[in-house]
């Protein structure tokens, strides 16, 4: 893997703080709009960035470990629910289409032969990773080709123009997943990092907490490498959303972070290459607990707080129309030298 990420040139940004402030409004009075209107601004190096071919890209992946009862659901749900993004059932389909967004599924570790589908990207990388509760959830070999086969996958859409893109998941257990990634490359207490997922009750949520510990406790040469992390606790779906997010970052999209599982993804791929959050929008904080442990470590303001905790790039599809609206006031509305009012004082 040979990802390289450029931080953003800020020698715009006294140009597009101009900009912003001489709108005719009272300066700040759009609030956080003006701020994420900066950083689009920024990561296209123009006055007048350009909200492209927007995308959201939903990879979906099963995990050995699920068959242990880390999840209140069975593992068949994963299939399942690729099934129905293809049949435009979802929520995903519903809150994409509403909001403009071209909706890309990737099968990168599914259990199941869909065959060859039309609306389905075949990111394979085997049927499901090995059980972490006992091992390596993948080999080393294994989290690079996934991360890869992301990469090449946003490389495609980038150049089909492609500016933003949003990124989602489906995999059932892969909260627990996500809760090892967080409690090992942020350092936080496992407890504050596992959360319900998918409605567990009292008693599956201790269970869960129960497991999750032993398998921690069973890595004896446990690291906070990123790409160990990642392989030992990772499912196919989040190692090739982090390659697919570096691939973004490096073709200066704008990156639309969704919730707990994508920023687990997000926590593996700014570990490698910091200048990747330069680029990301945090669309929404989520109801996992372990989503304000990430957001916290990462220092990011997510843009909604609507207690989602669905997954399928439902927040990223949710917070688009405030990017675009944030775009749109930078490029649209009149200067108060345009307008003819007069400014302050």
């Amino acid at each position: 893997m040979n990802f390289n990420v450029a931080p953003v040139d800020r020698s715009l940004a006294p140009q597009l703080q101009h900009k912003i402030d001489t709108k005719t409004k009272p300066v700040g009075a759009l609030g956080r709009l003006e701020d994420l209107a900066l950083r689009l601004g920024l990561v296209q190096g123009t006055l007048t960035p350009h909200l492209a071919y927007p995308h959201l890209l939903v990879c979906a992946g099963d995990h050995g470990a699920a068959k242990a009862g880390i999840s209140a659901y069975p593992q068949d749900v994963t299939w399942q629910m690729v099934e129905n993004f293809l049949a435009g059932g979802a929520a995903i389909n519903v809150l994409a289409e509403h909001a403009g967004l071209e909706l890309v599924v990737a099968d990168a570790g599914v259990a199941h032969d869909f065959g060859v589908r039309p609306n389905l990207i075949n990111a394979k990388v085997a049927p499901g990773t090995a059980n972490y509760l006992e091992g390596p959830a993948m080999s080393a070999a294994q989290c690079a080709e996934a991360m890869e086969r992301g990469a090449a996958l946003v490389r495609d859409i980038a150049r089909a123009g492609c500016k933003v893109i949003g990124f989602g998941e489906m995999g059932i257990g892969n909260t627990a997943s996500a809760s090892l990634i967080t409690h090992c490359l942020t350092g936080a207490p496992l407890a504050e990092c596992v959360g319900r997922g998918t409605g567990l009750d009292d008693a599956g949520l201790a269970r869960k907490r129960e497991l999750l510990r032993h398998a921690i406790d069973i890595w004896e040469e446990r690291s906070d490498e990123p790409l160990a992390v990642l392989a030992r606790y990772g499912g196919f779906e989040t190692a090739t959303l982090a390659g697919a997010m570096l691939a973004a970052a490096e073709a200066r999209m704008v990156l639309l972070i969704d919730g707990f599982i994508v920023t687990a993804a997000l926590l593996a791929a700014q570990a490698l290459q910091p200048a990747v959050l330069d680029y990301c929008v945090f669309a929404h904080r989520s109801g996992e607990p372990g989503h304000s442990v990430q957001l916290a470590w990462l220092h990011a303001k997510p843009l909604l707080e609507l207690d989602l905790r669905l997954g399928e790039g439902t927040g990223a599809a949710l917070a688009y129309p405030l990017v675009a609206a944030a775009c749109a006031f930078l490029n649209d509305m009149a200067s108060f030298e345009s307008a003819g009012v007069s400014g302050k004082g």
